[in-house]
């Protein structure tokens, strides 16, 4: 039987890379298969926490961050399509044309992650889909509760947890914790607390972090 190996995936709604990273790491797991155990938890980050309700043009917001021009976010944006199609994950670029608040979202993880893994894991894919590859508002509440509802969750207790400030302080707690650990891009990959993996890496990456801390050769 190989070691277990705990997994803290630090990331963002709003993050392309993050889809991606997520989609190359389960692919990992899948590869090393065999006795691999995984505990695997969402924890929350935010690109943008001061981002105002209705969001912003991805165009407008990266350009005025990082001072790319029209045409570099073109080739970024196409980099970026294709690097998820080839894991299985569709971003779509005409869809997916504003950036929005994401706390609420996280709230909902948060919750769905005490009902149980699988069920943090099916909403975390449920969001990063529906905002890269459906181009929905994942700040609007009805649209999270509909999300949640897809999934097999509560959409009352979805709903309750939105219309008041629950999981609130965890989420900022958690946010905080990671920020005062040096965290400040995402995805971050975390394993065993210890060993930190950066960025839309590829499978291979992953799995050869896997096996060397599970214990297991191939």
């Amino acid at each position: 039987m190989s070691k277990p190996v705990k997994i803290d995936f630090v990331s963002d709604v709003a993050c392309p890379w993050c889809a991606i990273g997520l989609a190359a790491l389960e692919r990992a797991i899948a590869s090393v298969g065999g006795d691999l155990q995984v505990e695997l938890h969402f924890q929350p980050f935010e690109l943008n926490p001061d981002m105002v309700a209705q969001g912003e043009s991805i165009a407008d917001h990266l350009g005025r961050k990082y001072g790319l021009s029209a045409e570099q976010l073109a080739q970024n944006g196409e980099a970026l399509r294709q690097r998820g199609e080839a894991l299985g994950v569709r971003i779509d670029l005409q869809k997916r044309d504003r950036i929005y608040n994401t706390f609420d979202a996280h709230r909902l993880l948060h919750w769905a992650g005490e009902l149980g893994a699988a069920q943090q894991q099916a909403l975390k894919r449920a969001l990063l889909q529906a905002y890269h590859g459906d181009g929905r508002n994942v700040s609007d509440r009805d649209t999270l509760v509909e999300i949640a509802a897809a999934v097999g969750l509560d959409a009352g207790e979805a709903r309750r947890i939105l219309e008041t400030d629950t999981y609130a302080a965890q989420v900022r707690e958690r946010e905080h914790f990671y920020q005062q650990h040096g965290i400040r891009a995402v995805p971050s990959v975390i394993f065993n607390d210890r060993h930190l993996v950066q960025g839309g890496q590829p499978p291979e990456v992953f799995e050869q972090a896997l096996r060397q801390l599970a214990g297991i050769s191939g």
